[in-house]
């Protein structure tokens, strides 16, 4: 199935779960540090008070995950380096699980990410409203948003209005002339997704779905209270960073900016002038993000980046490690919340923020984010999913286990693009009225 098909101009889709059956779902997150595949079996589940928007229990029968190669920036740089890691983790994944997989749910950090809400409203001349108006409603958004060089990831209705009344939830049987929509959409360059579905294809797996990796870390990292009241996930990974805005359950504002973890590293690398991996390690044993007085005291050694056995390691105090590490450190968190401010959202996140990804293990990083960012700050790890391996239950592991937990939320969406509805359309100058004309014969 190919991105550009006419007929509907977009990506794969997923099938809603059925609430009555198990299912086999697999996954892979494609990151700049590591490429990881989960298996899990989702077996369907009570409602329950905790994690209630979840329909089925996920547990993770297989995992693997390697170290990334050919990805930078969230990008794929190099298809046949990014091809046989994949191969290696898809692998290692089935071993554990005992089954082989065709199909894989993926993650989006590339192809600039941009959200837009686009408004639609349709006149329903004071009758009750039923499922073809918010059909038609809905397509008169979603119609706004076409464009040829980027791709729909998610289109979510975050609120409906009836006759200026906002902040309805679900509209249907009610009474009114206007009835309106706010549509939430995610979009993202074709090209970033169509190396993606390449890079997957060449393993010989095909794309099931892609969600856009900011959706994914919010829906493992967050609580239930969270997502209703308004929060912000902020996903550190390697080479991106990304930031999710949920508001009254919904997913209503995403981004991502190219810098993470790596970026601290190859700082370290240059400013020390040590191999990328002797900076790492400094990194994640000396680095903090905090200003410490003892760290003038301690003295770090550092590897020569020579191969001659005569060069000697350089001693440096532990300071500059740590003032190398801030710099960078709260240059992000300062793009962040100028994102988050330029967003127009930022009331919506209140004081509420969660770190997850694992760049956000960094010593230090919670306190410098609610320095630079004003707001609460905890620690998010992926919740409510069982037979995770101890190594996997931490931060870095969000995106992938949000990935499992998509299919239970993908119903939330709207695709009028379902069975090409746009293509009979023509360009976007149709008028709204000869389209609902045509969308009421057509349903």
């Amino acid at each position: 199935m190919s991105l550009f098909g006419s007929a509907n101009f977009g990506l794969p889709r997923l099938k809603p779960l059925s609430s009555k059956r198990s299912h086999v779902v697999s996954v892979l997150d494609i990151g700049s540090t590591k490429v990881v595949c989960m298996i899990g079996r989702l077996t369907p589940r009570a409602e329950s008070q905790i994690l209630p928007g979840r329909t089925h229990n996920i547990e993770i029968i297989g995992i693997g995950h390697q170290k990334s190669r050919g990805v930078k920036n969230g990008v794929i740089a190099d298809l046949d380096a990014a091809e046989s890691v994949v191969r290696l983790a898809v692998d290692a994944a089935e071993r554990m699980a005992g089954l082989t997989i065709d199909s894989l749910i993926v993650n989006v950090s590339a192809g600039r990410l941009q959200s837009d809400v686009y408004t639609a409203t349709i006149d329903l001349g004071g009758q009750e409203v039923d499922a073809n108006d918010l059909k038609r409603v809905l397509a008169a958004a979603g119609q706004q948003s076409l464009r040829t060089d980027r791709a729909i990831l998610h289109s979510l209705p975050t609120g409906f209005s009836l006759d200026g009344e906002r902040g309805i939830r679900d509209p249907l049987a009610m009474f009114g002339d206007v009835l309106g929509v706010d549509m939430h959409m995610l979009t993202a360059e074709r090209a970033a997704l169509k190396n993606l579905e390449l890079c997957v294809n060449r393993a010989h797996l095909s794309v099931e779905g892609m969600v856009a990796t900011p959706y994914a870390s919010g829906l493992a990292a967050l609580v239930d209270d969270e997502v209703e009241l308004g929060c912000a996930a902020i996903d550190m990974g390697g080479g991106t960073t990304t930031i999710s805005v949920f508001a009254e359950g919904k997913l209503v504002h995403a981004d991502a900016v190219g810098l993470g973890g790596h970026h601290v590293t190859t700082d370290l690398a240059r400013g020390l002038s040590t191999r990328i991996e002797d900076a790492e390690r400094l990194k994640v044993v000396h680095g903090s993000a905090l200003p410490n007085s003892a760290d003038e005291r301690d003295i770090v050694s550092v590897p020569p980046i020579g191969e001659d056995d005569r060069d000697q390691p350089t001693h440096v105090p532990r300071a500059l490690v740590s003032r190398i590490v801030r710099a960078r450190i709260e240059e992000t968190l300062e793009l962040i919340r100028d994102r988050i401010q330029r967003s127009g959202f930022s009331p919506i996140v209140g004081k509420r923020i969660v770190l997850t990804g694992g760049a956000s293990q960094l010593t230090g990083l919670p306190e410098a984010a609610r320095r630079i960012l004003a707001r609460n700050v905890r620690i998010g790890r992926p919740l409510g999913v069982s037979g995770l391996p101890a190594a996997a239950k931490g931060p870095a592991f969000s995106t992938a286990v949000g990935l499992m937990i998509y299919p239970q939320v993908a119903d939330l969406e709207t695709h009028a693009a379902h069975g090409g509805m746009f293509s009979a359309l023509g360009g976007g100058n149709s008028r709204f009225a000869r389209m609902g004309q045509w969308l009421k014969e057509s349903f």
